[in-house]
């Protein structure tokens, strides 16, 4: 978490509708405006973070709801032959299946993982990160409340995957939302961009 603070603690400056180039010279020039009062536009961020969270979330909840009533103990559903099905299992582990043996111990990391971004949000003022933490957070919440909430007990529950691609590990929906995000975060880290909307050019 300390880390994760430290990329993102940088002072507050007023918001010029982009993001902002870091150079010698700026960090002198926002130190006056830092001053004079908190930097706006980053309300406007936070609501893109919980709404694209929220839209995950939502998108997770109602696919498992529908699978656990329509497709658990049926057989498979053919969606492109055999090389993508819809089947339903359910996951004692981390995403795609790894990792079984440790349900607590993803439990706990899930609940970190949303702790953290929360964190991150106080200070948010870019609107790529803020879909990519969305992202992160909706899919983190849509496993947690399987962890949580489903069979055989509480922080034990069995999270329920059901996208069955050829030769691949079976997911869903939370578990995507958690690449895309990644992905997204990595792709804005070798851009330079920080959470705090500083672009960082080598």
């Amino acid at each position: 978490m300390a880390e994760a603070e430290r990329i993102i603690g940088t002072p507050d400056t007023p918001d010029d509708g982009g993001e902002r180039t870091a150079t010698p010279d700026a960090a002198g020039a926002d130190q006056q405006p830092a001053a004079a009062g908190r930097r706006p536009g980053r309300g406007r961020r936070i609501a893109v973070l919980f709404a694209v969270a929220a839209f995950a979330y939502a998108l997770d909840l109602v696919s498992k709801m529908i699978v656990v009533a329509k497709l658990e103990h049926h057989a498979p559903i053919e969606v492109i032959g055999d090389w993508l099905e819809f089947h339903a299992i359910r996951n004692p582990g981390a995403a795609f299946g790894f990792g079984g043996a440790f349900t607590i111990i993803f439990t706990l990391i899930a609940a970190a993982v949303i702790v953290v971004i929360f964190r991150l949000a106080r200070k948010l003022y870019s609107f790529p990160w803020a879909i990519a933490l969305g992202l992160l957070l909706g899919g983190a919440l849509g496993n947690l409340t399987d962890r949580v909430f489903r069979s055989p007990g509480v922080f034990e529950g069995q999270v329920v995957d059901f996208i069955a691609p050829k030769g691949f590990a079976v997911f869903n929906l939370a578990d995507s939302a958690i690449v895309c995000g990644g992905v997204l975060i990595v792709l804005l880290s070798f851009r330079g961009l920080d959470p705090d909307g500083t672009v960082h050019k080598d």
